[in-house]
Protein backbone atom coordinates (compact mmCIF):
# COMPACT_ATOMS: atom_id res chain seq x y z
CA UNK A 1 0.00 0.00 0.00
CA UNK A 2 2.99 2.28 0.87
CA UNK A 3 4.18 1.71 -2.75
CA UNK A 4 1.08 2.76 -4.10
CA UNK A 5 0.68 6.11 -2.52
CA UNK A 6 4.07 7.10 -3.47
CA UNK A 7 3.40 6.16 -7.50
CA UNK A 8 0.10 8.62 -6.90
CA UNK A 9 2.07 11.48 -5.30
CA UNK A 10 4.17 10.75 -8.06
CA UNK A 11 1.51 11.55 -10.73
CA UNK A 12 0.07 14.13 -9.12
CA UNK A 13 3.43 16.07 -8.77
CA UNK A 14 3.76 15.62 -12.88
CA UNK A 15 0.17 17.28 -13.31
CA UNK A 16 0.65 20.19 -11.18
CA UNK A 17 4.02 20.93 -12.78
CA UNK A 18 2.62 20.16 -16.44
CA UNK A 19 -0.05 22.93 -15.91
CA UNK A 20 2.76 25.38 -14.34
CA UNK A 21 4.59 25.11 -17.82
CA UNK A 22 0.98 25.47 -19.60
CA UNK A 23 0.00 28.96 -17.17
CA UNK A 24 3.88 30.51 -17.73
CA UNK A 25 3.73 29.58 -21.68
CA UNK A 26 0.49 31.47 -21.45
CA UNK A 27 1.56 34.52 -19.93
CA UNK A 28 4.32 34.60 -22.37
CA UNK A 29 3.75 37.78 -24.94
CA UNK A 30 3.28 36.95 -28.63
CA UNK A 31 5.69 37.71 -30.99
CA UNK A 32 4.31 39.16 -34.66
CA UNK A 33 5.05 36.73 -37.33
CA UNK A 34 6.40 39.98 -39.29
CA UNK A 35 7.67 43.56 -37.45
CA UNK A 36 5.73 46.46 -39.18
CA UNK A 37 8.54 48.23 -41.35
CA UNK A 38 9.93 51.36 -39.90
CA UNK A 39 8.82 54.17 -42.22
CA UNK A 40 11.86 56.52 -41.41
CA UNK A 41 14.05 53.54 -42.06
CA UNK A 42 12.31 52.43 -45.33
CA UNK A 43 12.66 56.01 -46.40
CA UNK A 44 16.23 56.78 -45.57
CA UNK A 45 17.09 53.63 -47.53
CA UNK A 46 14.84 54.56 -50.27
CA UNK A 47 16.61 57.40 -50.75
CA UNK A 48 19.66 55.86 -50.64
CA UNK A 49 19.35 53.47 -53.16
CA UNK A 50 17.61 55.93 -55.68
CA UNK A 51 20.65 57.87 -54.88
CA UNK A 52 22.73 55.80 -56.05
CA UNK A 53 21.05 54.45 -59.13
CA UNK A 54 20.88 57.74 -60.44
CA UNK A 55 24.67 57.99 -60.19
CA UNK A 56 25.18 55.30 -62.05
CA UNK A 57 22.82 56.30 -64.56
CA UNK A 58 24.98 59.67 -65.10
CA UNK A 59 27.94 58.00 -65.04
CA UNK A 60 26.06 55.89 -67.84
CA UNK A 61 25.38 59.43 -69.65
CA UNK A 62 28.89 60.49 -69.47
CA UNK A 63 30.13 57.22 -70.60
CA UNK A 64 27.84 57.38 -73.86
CA UNK A 65 29.25 61.14 -74.47
CA UNK A 66 32.75 60.06 -74.23
CA UNK A 67 31.73 56.64 -76.56
CA UNK A 68 30.45 59.34 -78.80
CA UNK A 69 33.59 61.16 -79.40
CA UNK A 70 35.81 57.99 -79.53
CA UNK A 71 33.74 56.36 -82.14
CA UNK A 72 33.95 59.91 -84.15
CA UNK A 73 37.49 59.57 -83.50
CA UNK A 74 37.35 55.55 -84.98
CA UNK A 75 36.01 56.93 -87.91
CA UNK A 76 38.38 59.41 -89.00
CA UNK A 77 41.16 57.25 -88.12
CA UNK A 78 39.96 54.28 -90.09
CA UNK A 79 39.20 56.65 -93.46
CA UNK A 80 42.99 57.98 -92.55
CA UNK A 81 44.62 54.64 -92.36
CA UNK A 82 42.41 54.00 -95.55
CA UNK A 83 44.07 56.74 -97.53
CA UNK A 84 47.46 55.41 -96.01
CA UNK A 85 47.20 52.53 -97.00
CA UNK A 86 46.16 53.61 -100.91
CA UNK A 87 49.42 55.97 -100.88
CA UNK A 88 50.82 52.92 -99.81
CA UNK A 89 50.18 50.52 -102.13
CA UNK A 90 51.15 52.83 -104.47
CA UNK A 91 54.83 53.35 -103.59
CA UNK A 92 54.77 49.27 -103.25
CA UNK A 93 53.78 49.11 -106.81
CA UNK A 94 56.36 51.80 -108.05
CA UNK A 95 58.61 50.24 -106.23
CA UNK A 96 58.27 46.07 -107.15
CA UNK A 97 58.12 48.32 -110.88
CA UNK A 98 61.64 49.34 -109.97
CA UNK A 99 62.99 45.88 -109.02
CA UNK A 100 61.64 44.23 -111.72
CA UNK A 101 62.94 46.94 -114.59
CA UNK A 102 66.26 46.30 -112.48
CA UNK A 103 66.12 42.69 -112.80
CA UNK A 104 65.61 42.82 -116.68
CA UNK A 105 68.44 44.93 -117.08
CA UNK A 106 67.59 48.33 -117.60
CA UNK A 107 70.15 49.63 -115.57
CA UNK A 108 73.12 47.51 -117.20
CA UNK A 109 71.18 49.09 -120.54
CA UNK A 110 71.98 52.41 -119.72
CA UNK A 111 75.42 51.82 -118.05
CA UNK A 112 76.71 49.93 -121.47
CA UNK A 113 75.49 52.97 -123.55
CA UNK A 114 77.61 55.30 -121.46
CA UNK A 115 80.50 53.09 -121.93
CA UNK A 116 80.17 52.92 -125.33
CA UNK A 117 79.41 56.32 -126.31
CA UNK A 118 82.02 58.44 -128.63
CA UNK A 119 80.47 61.73 -127.71
CA UNK A 120 82.13 62.73 -124.44
CA UNK A 121 78.89 65.28 -124.49
CA UNK A 122 76.75 62.14 -124.72
CA UNK A 123 79.10 60.19 -122.24
CA UNK A 124 77.91 63.25 -119.67
CA UNK A 125 74.83 63.31 -120.39
CA UNK A 126 74.20 59.18 -120.24
CA UNK A 127 76.26 59.66 -116.91
CA UNK A 128 74.10 62.68 -115.51
CA UNK A 129 70.77 60.48 -116.24
CA UNK A 130 72.12 57.20 -114.56
CA UNK A 131 73.54 59.66 -111.44
CA UNK A 132 69.37 60.93 -111.39
CA UNK A 133 67.89 57.49 -111.78
CA UNK A 134 69.92 55.92 -109.17
CA UNK A 135 68.89 58.86 -107.01
CA UNK A 136 65.46 58.61 -108.00
CA UNK A 137 65.71 55.12 -107.03
CA UNK A 138 66.75 55.86 -103.48
CA UNK A 139 64.36 58.48 -102.81
CA UNK A 140 61.57 55.75 -103.94
CA UNK A 141 62.44 53.18 -101.50
CA UNK A 142 62.98 55.93 -98.65
CA UNK A 143 59.13 56.84 -99.24
CA UNK A 144 58.10 53.67 -99.57
CA UNK A 145 59.63 52.98 -95.78
CA UNK A 146 58.25 56.57 -94.22
CA UNK A 147 54.89 55.19 -96.29
CA UNK A 148 54.91 51.83 -94.22
CA UNK A 149 55.79 53.06 -91.26
CA UNK A 150 52.83 55.94 -91.00
CA UNK A 151 50.51 53.14 -92.26
CA UNK A 152 51.81 51.21 -89.28
CA UNK A 153 51.37 54.13 -87.00
CA UNK A 154 47.72 54.50 -87.91
CA UNK A 155 46.41 50.84 -87.73
CA UNK A 156 47.78 51.02 -84.14
CA UNK A 157 46.21 53.88 -83.46
CA UNK A 158 42.76 52.90 -84.63
CA UNK A 159 42.98 49.39 -83.06
CA UNK A 160 43.88 51.09 -79.61
CA UNK A 161 40.87 53.33 -80.16
CA UNK A 162 38.56 50.17 -81.18
CA UNK A 163 40.05 48.73 -78.13
CA UNK A 164 38.94 52.19 -75.84
CA UNK A 165 35.56 51.68 -77.80
CA UNK A 166 35.24 47.68 -76.63
CA UNK A 167 36.10 48.57 -72.97
CA UNK A 168 33.39 51.52 -73.01
CA UNK A 169 30.83 49.65 -74.04
CA UNK A 170 31.33 47.21 -71.53
CA UNK A 171 30.85 50.09 -68.74
CA UNK A 172 27.78 51.00 -70.06
CA UNK A 173 26.63 48.14 -70.06
CA UNK A 174 27.79 47.60 -65.99
CA UNK A 175 26.47 51.12 -65.03
CA UNK A 176 23.14 50.36 -67.02
CA UNK A 177 23.05 46.97 -64.83
CA UNK A 178 23.47 49.31 -61.25
CA UNK A 179 21.06 51.31 -61.84
CA UNK A 180 18.38 48.77 -62.60
CA UNK A 181 19.31 46.37 -59.40
CA UNK A 182 19.26 49.44 -57.45
CA UNK A 183 15.98 51.03 -58.31
CA UNK A 184 14.55 46.66 -58.63
CA UNK A 185 16.14 47.17 -54.33
CA UNK A 186 14.17 50.16 -54.29
CA UNK A 187 11.01 49.16 -55.82
CA UNK A 188 11.21 46.28 -53.29
CA UNK A 189 11.15 48.69 -50.27
CA UNK A 190 8.42 50.86 -51.54
CA UNK A 191 6.25 47.92 -52.04
CA UNK A 192 6.58 46.58 -49.12
CA UNK A 193 4.83 49.36 -47.12
CA UNK A 194 1.10 50.45 -47.22
CA UNK A 195 -0.29 52.16 -50.07
CA UNK A 196 -0.34 55.96 -47.38
CA UNK A 197 3.17 55.04 -46.18
CA UNK A 198 4.36 54.98 -50.02
CA UNK A 199 2.67 57.82 -50.44
CA UNK A 200 4.34 59.76 -47.98
CA UNK A 201 7.38 58.74 -48.95
CA UNK A 202 7.16 59.78 -52.87
CA UNK A 203 5.63 63.03 -52.16
CA UNK A 204 8.08 64.02 -49.64
CA UNK A 205 9.41 67.75 -50.76
CA UNK A 206 7.55 68.27 -53.50
CA UNK A 207 5.51 71.73 -53.52
CA UNK A 208 2.67 72.97 -56.07
CA UNK A 209 3.75 74.25 -58.63
CA UNK A 210 3.53 78.29 -58.86
CA UNK A 211 1.24 79.69 -61.34
CA UNK A 212 3.43 82.80 -62.42
CA UNK A 213 7.64 82.65 -62.94
CA UNK A 214 9.15 86.35 -62.98
CA UNK A 215 11.46 85.02 -66.26
CA UNK A 216 11.90 86.23 -69.34
CA UNK A 217 14.01 85.71 -72.85
CA UNK A 218 15.52 82.44 -73.40
CA UNK A 219 15.16 81.70 -69.94
CA UNK A 220 11.27 81.75 -69.89
CA UNK A 221 10.99 79.30 -72.89
CA UNK A 222 12.81 77.22 -70.54
CA UNK A 223 11.01 77.05 -67.95
CA UNK A 224 7.29 77.10 -69.23
CA UNK A 225 9.60 73.59 -71.35
CA UNK A 226 9.72 72.20 -68.06
CA UNK A 227 6.83 73.40 -66.13
CA UNK A 228 4.64 71.51 -68.62
CA UNK A 229 6.56 68.20 -67.86
CA UNK A 230 5.07 68.48 -64.28
CA UNK A 231 3.66 65.13 -63.56
CA UNK A 232 5.57 63.07 -66.47
CA UNK A 233 7.36 60.20 -65.58
CA UNK A 234 11.24 59.55 -64.87
CA UNK A 235 13.32 56.93 -66.79
CA UNK A 236 17.25 56.74 -66.71
CA UNK A 237 18.39 58.26 -69.77
CA UNK A 238 15.25 59.19 -71.03
CA UNK A 239 14.63 62.67 -72.72
CA UNK A 240 11.06 62.99 -73.88
CA UNK A 241 8.65 63.22 -74.72
CA UNK A 242 6.91 61.76 -72.06
CA UNK A 243 9.73 60.52 -70.00
CA UNK A 244 13.06 62.39 -68.49
CA UNK A 245 16.38 61.69 -66.12
CA UNK A 246 17.65 64.55 -64.35
CA UNK A 247 19.85 66.20 -67.06
CA UNK A 248 17.33 64.82 -69.74
CA UNK A 249 14.82 67.55 -68.67
CA UNK A 250 17.42 69.99 -68.39
CA UNK A 251 18.94 69.49 -71.39
CA UNK A 252 15.44 69.45 -73.26
CA UNK A 253 14.01 72.71 -71.19
CA UNK A 254 16.58 74.46 -72.32
CA UNK A 255 16.92 73.15 -76.45
CA UNK A 256 13.50 75.16 -76.74
CA UNK A 257 15.55 78.41 -76.07
CA UNK A 258 18.30 77.10 -78.76
CA UNK A 259 21.18 76.22 -76.02
CA UNK A 260 22.68 73.25 -76.59
CA UNK A 261 23.42 71.09 -73.78
CA UNK A 262 24.66 67.79 -72.96
CA UNK A 263 23.08 64.99 -71.47
CA UNK A 264 24.98 64.74 -68.51
CA UNK A 265 24.52 66.27 -65.38
CA UNK A 266 28.17 66.84 -64.64
CA UNK A 267 29.01 67.79 -68.24
CA UNK A 268 26.26 70.68 -67.57
CA UNK A 269 28.14 72.16 -65.17
CA UNK A 270 30.67 73.33 -67.57
CA UNK A 271 27.52 75.25 -69.56
CA UNK A 272 28.01 78.42 -68.41
CA UNK A 273 29.40 80.82 -65.52
CA UNK A 274 29.10 79.62 -62.34
CA UNK A 275 26.71 81.34 -60.22
CA UNK A 276 26.56 81.89 -56.22
CA UNK A 277 23.78 80.59 -54.38
CA UNK A 278 22.52 83.97 -53.42
CA UNK A 279 22.05 85.30 -57.09
CA UNK A 280 20.23 82.56 -58.51
CA UNK A 281 17.55 83.59 -61.32
CA UNK A 282 15.06 82.01 -62.72
CA UNK A 283 16.41 79.24 -65.83
CA UNK A 284 20.00 78.65 -63.72
CA UNK A 285 21.11 75.04 -63.60
CA UNK A 286 21.39 74.03 -60.22
CA UNK A 287 23.50 70.85 -59.68
CA UNK A 288 23.84 68.45 -56.18
CA UNK A 289 25.94 65.89 -54.88
CA UNK A 290 29.64 65.64 -54.24
CA UNK A 291 30.28 64.66 -57.02
CA UNK A 292 27.89 66.03 -59.13
CA UNK A 293 24.75 63.44 -60.31
CA UNK A 294 21.65 65.43 -59.69
CA UNK A 295 20.49 68.90 -62.02
CA UNK A 296 17.73 71.14 -62.03
CA UNK A 297 16.18 74.42 -62.89
CA UNK A 298 15.91 76.68 -60.93
CA UNK A 299 12.52 78.58 -60.94
CA UNK A 300 12.50 81.49 -58.90
CA UNK A 301 11.44 81.93 -55.02
CA UNK A 302 13.86 79.31 -53.80
CA UNK A 303 12.27 76.67 -55.90
CA UNK A 304 13.44 74.45 -58.39
CA UNK A 305 11.68 72.01 -61.36
CA UNK A 306 13.34 68.55 -62.17
CA UNK A 307 13.18 65.05 -62.71
CA UNK A 308 13.60 64.09 -59.40
CA UNK A 309 13.92 59.83 -59.18
CA UNK A 310 11.36 56.89 -60.38
CA UNK A 311 9.02 57.13 -57.98
CA UNK A 312 8.11 60.80 -57.68
CA UNK A 313 8.80 62.11 -61.49
CA UNK A 314 8.99 65.42 -62.67
CA UNK A 315 7.93 67.69 -59.79
CA UNK A 316 8.68 70.95 -58.41
CA UNK A 317 10.61 70.95 -54.91
CA UNK A 318 12.42 73.53 -52.90
CA UNK A 319 15.91 74.78 -54.05
CA UNK A 320 17.17 73.21 -50.38
CA UNK A 321 15.87 69.83 -50.42
CA UNK A 322 19.14 68.13 -51.77
CA UNK A 323 22.48 69.33 -50.89
CA UNK A 324 23.72 71.72 -52.93
CA UNK A 325 26.81 71.77 -54.98
CA UNK A 326 26.47 74.95 -57.24
CA UNK A 327 25.14 76.79 -60.23
CA UNK A 328 25.39 77.88 -63.73
CA UNK A 329 23.89 80.08 -66.18
CA UNK A 330 23.39 78.53 -69.20
CA UNK A 331 23.14 80.96 -72.70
Amino acid sequence: MPSRNKQNRKRLVTIVSGCAMIAVVGLMPSTPAQAEPDIGDVQARVDRLYHEAEQASERYNDAKLELKELERDLTLLRADEKRQDQDFQEVRTQVSDSVVRQYQGESLSNVGQVVVSDDPKSFLAELSTMSAFNDLQSDLFDRYATEAQALGLRQAATERRADQVADLQKKLAAEKATADKKLAQAKGLLDDLKAKEREEILSRGVVRAPADVPASGRAAAAIAYALAQVGDSYVYGAAGPSAFDCSGLTMMAWAQAGVALPHSSSAQTGSGPHIAMSDLQPGDLVFYYSPVSHVALYIGNGMIVHAANPGTGVVVSAVGSMPYSGAVRPG
